[in-house]
Formats: C-alpha cells, structure tokens, sequence
C-alpha cells in the first residue's frame, strides 16, 4: 500500500534529450531538401536546447518578465529594458547558432544551403522558448534590407552577420555583435501601413547618407533593446508617395543616445520573455534607406523572411507539442493500461504526428527556396508558398496545441507542467499567427502572388514528382490549375490557402516520408476533410506513425 505522499503514475520530465536526433522527419526533410548538408551543427545545437539547463534558462526568462525604466534614479531618460540573465542566455545560445543575419555572410559555413541549415536551427530553438526569437528573425529579417544603403550595410553587416552576442548600449563599431528590430504598426493602422502617421524633415547629408529627424508613434515595436529599426515614415512634401523606409539606430555614431521614448511595455497573452513596446520618436535621427516613397515593397520584401519565421516557428512548437505528449502518454497509466495503448490515444497521437510532420516539410521546402533565389521557378514557389505556409501551418497551431494539452490533461493545464513548456506553447501559438499579417492579410498576399507568374505551371513541375503515390493526390495535383482560376477572387483564397497547402505537404510527404504516413495524411486531408484530431480511419497504422514519431 503506497503512503500519501508517495509519488505514483507521473511521467518523467522530457529534458536532457538531443531534440535534433531525435527528430526524424526533421532529419528526412533535410536529407530532402540539402542532401550533404553539414548537420553536425544541428546535432550539438538539438542536445543544447534540449538540456534542463536551457529550459530553465527560458522558464525563468518567462516568469521573470522585462521591466522598462524610462529614467534613472538622477531622473535622466534611459529608456532600457531590464531583462532576467535567463534571457540573455537564450539570447546568445541563439545568435551562437547563426538564427539571425549569419545566412546572409560569404562564409555562413552552410555551403549552398544556408537558409535551410537556419531554418532546421530555428525550429530547434523553437521547440525550447520561442520569446527571444523575435530580435533574432528581425534580424535575419532587415540585413539584406541595408543593402539599399551600402554605407550603412558596410558598416553594420559584420556585427549583424557574426555570432556574438552583447546587450550593452553602445556604438555598433564597439560592439562584437548587434541585433535589429523593425517598426512599422501604428495605432491607426494596424497591417494598413500606409496609414502611417510618422513624418520625417530631411536635417542633411553625412557619410550614411540623407539624414532625417523623425515625429511620431509606433503602437507595437518589438525588442525596443535591438541596437537599430528600420521603420516606415513619410517624407515631409512628399504626399502620401513619400512612405520610406528608414534606419533609426539606438546609439548615435557620436556615441549619444538616440531620442527613442519608449512609452510602455505591452502586457500580452503570450511571448512573455520578449518585450514589446510603444515607442515615441521626437525629433529621432534616421537614415534613409532605398529610394524615397519605396518603403512598403522594402517593407514586404523584409515581411517575407519573417512570415517563413512564422511557419518555421509554428512548427517547432507543434513538434515539442507532439513530443511532450508522445513522452508523457508512453509513462502515464490509466484504465489498467499506459495511455498510448488505448486506441482513441493512438488515433490522436498518430494524427497529431501527421500534422507536425506535414508542417516540417512545407517549412523546409519553403527555406530551401529561399536558398535558390537566382532560379526564377524557386523564386516565384517562395513568393506564392510564403503566404500559403504562413497562412495554413499557423493557422492549425492553436487547435494543435490545444490537442496535444489534452493528451497531458491537467498535467498540462498547470503553468509548472514540463517547465512550463505546454502552457507557453499554447499562449504562444496564436501570436505566429497574427504576427506580420494575420489570415486574411496572407490569403490576400496570396492573390497578389498569383499575378507574378505562371503559378499554376511552377506548382505543376513542383507536385508532378508525387504523381503515382496517392488517388487522391493525384486527384488535388490534376485539379490544381482549375482551383487556382476558380478561387483567385478575395471571397475564397482562404479556401485556396488551405487547399494548395495541403496538396503541396501530400506531394512532399510522398517523396519523404514511409507510405504509412503518406496514406494516413492523403485519406484524411485530402479523400476527406479532416476537421478534428483523432479521426484517422481504421486504415491507418497508427502504431507504425507514433514509432517514427518518438522523440527518444
């Protein structure tokens, strides 16, 4: 007979494990997508991020929450953050791995497959603690951007590019490492950016080249610690073809402090650990970057890297999902046997499997175009599958999560469950979602990609190699081309989001993954309209599923 405080039937906690070798469909989609790719790199960083010590690091960096100080105690403006070291422990485990400008150096250290090679890392780091990864994608985000300022980018791009880490405040050419922020959302705008109310006076000409002072208020700037932004404001006589874009540093040349006015830290649902912020310029120096009145394609152009960040993100959250509740159901006992050993359980954890790695193969793909941007076919496949992954990848993350939660019940529910993981993961999802452009702003990106090509014959060459794996494959890859045209109107390009989406993850998965995953996925989203975890027909061999799904 067990004493009350005996400790019974909980599971062991899923940490000090290697979350790269112990991903399987991650490792196949590289295979994939960069055959010969050095993954040694991915190796050290998967047991780093899977260590009790970084988890700790990020449940601390969470629960321990950033604290603005708008002034010192002489009472001077700082206008700083104050972060727990857990944070900056995270923070430079992160620019350690290259997650942020790295990509962009000659000597990244990734041969031909720099982004992809990222892109693996960043959802590794996801799968940990997905706050601090906001300065990192803006980073990996606005480095290309300064080219449009070749002072500027001379300047700027081996801190941006190198793997060092510092938050001090001080000149970048003093520092060994810098990270950047963008700031484009304003009160009254919202994802209408041409709303924007910020003006910029011109105030000369210097070895950056036109310099402005800017007035005005951005409603959500993120990572307000980031050493510059690059931000929208509309040159003073210009009219409303003056939105430009803009580098705003933190720290002056001369060494001075920049008049950013931080206002407030925002108080979100989620994405605790990094701090988000209302900012205030007054009379701020910037620089400009591109042509003036050419801000909102630089503005997209940036959007793009992120919104694949988004879908790389998403993914690494439903993969350590997935995992947590694999692990805890293979320990946890309840009706005389252990949990995956019920056959509703299996149907639920095999479905969720292949969810998670679906989303890991339209992430991948989707980097390994972004890899191939001198290919004019590559290039338009990112341009149409950005919005199309972002759209449909985030758009399943809540729903889930939510699954995954109820594999762990109460256990999951509680805040101290698995270092916090599940219930961080949860408040996290819907933010990949909103962030740079929610569902009905990528379904509209969607249409506008449509007119950049022949969409419907770069899908075709992209879907043909599947052809033969799946009847009802088949039959979305043949109907293809009628869905584009028939769907190419704003009342329905969610419907076609989701359709491409999922016959683009089949025809991945056909060329990846073992037939029973291939089955399960095209007779559940494709034969028929999969609308609830835990619907796999009898067919499917969940046990087969739930094996290559394991995490150890």
């Amino acid at each position: 007979m067990p004493l009350t405080h005996d400790v019974l039937n909980q599971a062991a906690p899923l940490s000090d494990v290697n979350l790269f070798e112990g991903n399987q469909p991650l490792r196949d989609a590289l295979t994939f997508n960069a055959p010969g790719l050095n993954v040694e790199p991915l190796a050290s960083l998967g047991a780093l991020v899977g260590s009790a010590e970084m988890q700790r690091h990020a449940r601390l960096a969470n629960v321990h929450t950033p604290e603005l100080h708008t002034h010192d105690r002489f009472g001077n403006r700082v206008d700083e953050v104050e972060f727990h070291p857990g944070y900056h422990a995270l923070m430079t485990t992160a620019t350690g791995a290259g997650l942020h400008g790295t990509p962009w150096a000659e000597d990244s250290g990734a041969g031909a497959s720099p982004h992809v090679l990222r892109a693996a890392g960043f959802m590794l780091f996801t799968e940990l603690e997905p706050s601090t990864l906001c300065p990192i994608s803006m980073s990996y985000a606005v480095t290309p951007a300064l080219k449009d300022n070749p002072a500027i980018y001379r300047d700027w791009a081996p801190q941006l590019t190198s793997r060092a880490y510092d938050p001090a405040m001080k000149p970048w050419r003093n520092k060994a490492g810098v990270t950047m922020g963008m700031g484009m959302t304003e009160k009254q705008g919202g994802s209408d950016v041409r709303a924007n109310s910020t003006r910029a006076v011109p105030d000369g000409r210097d070895v950056w080249g036109e310099r402005y002072r800017l007035t005005g208020h951005k409603w959500f700037m993120s990572a307000p610690m980031c050493d510059a932004f690059l931000v929208l404001a509309y040159v003073e006589g210009m009219g409303e073809g003056g939105l430009s874009c803009f580098f705003l540093p933190r720290v002056l040349p001369d060494g001075s402090r920049n008049t950013l006015r931080i206002q407030r830290l925002k108080d979100k649902l989620g994405n605790k650990a990094n701090a988000s912020s209302e900012v205030e310029f007054d009379e701020t120096l910037a620089w400009l970057v591109g042509e003036p009145g050419r801000g909102v394609p630089q503005i997209l152009a940036m959007g793009t890297m992120t919104r694949l960040d988004c879908a790389l993100g998403t993914s690494g959250l439903m993969r350590q999902s997935l995992s947590i509740a694999l692990h805890h159901t293979n320990q946890r006992r309840a009706f005389g046997k252990y949990l995956n050993e019920h056959p509703l359980m299996q149907n639920v954890l095999a479905d969720l499997a292949l969810e998670s790695e679906a989303a890991t193969a339209l992430s991948m793909r989707l980097a390994r175009a972004f890899d191939k941007q001198d290919d004019p076919a590559e290039k338009l496949l990112a341009r149409v599958l950005t919005p199309i992954a972002k759209f449909w990848i985030c758009k399943r993350g809540s729903l889930f999560a939510q699954e995954a939660m109820e594999c762990l019940g109460g256990n999951g529910y509680v805040e101290e469950g698995g270092e916090g993981i599940p219930a961080r993961i949860y408040r996290e999802m819907p933010l990949n979602s909103i962030w740079e452009g929610a569902g009905n702003i990528m379904a509209l990106d969607l249409l506008r990609a449509l007119r950049k090509g022949d969409v419907a014959a770069a899908l075709a060459d992209e879907l043909a190699p599947a052809r033969g794996a799946h009847a009802a494959l088949d039959a979305m890859i043949n109907a293809m081309p009628a869905l584009i045209s028939s769907h190419a109107t704003e009342s329905t390009a969610r419907q076609l989001a989701r359709d491409v989406a999922l016959t683009v993850q089949g025809a991945l998965l056909a060329q990846t993954s073992p037939p029973e995953v291939v089955g399960a996925f095209c007779d559940s989203r494709l034969a028929s309209r999969h609308d609830v975890f835990g619907t796999l027909s009898a067919n499917a061999n969940c046990d087969a599923i739930i094996r290559r799904a394991m995490p150890v």
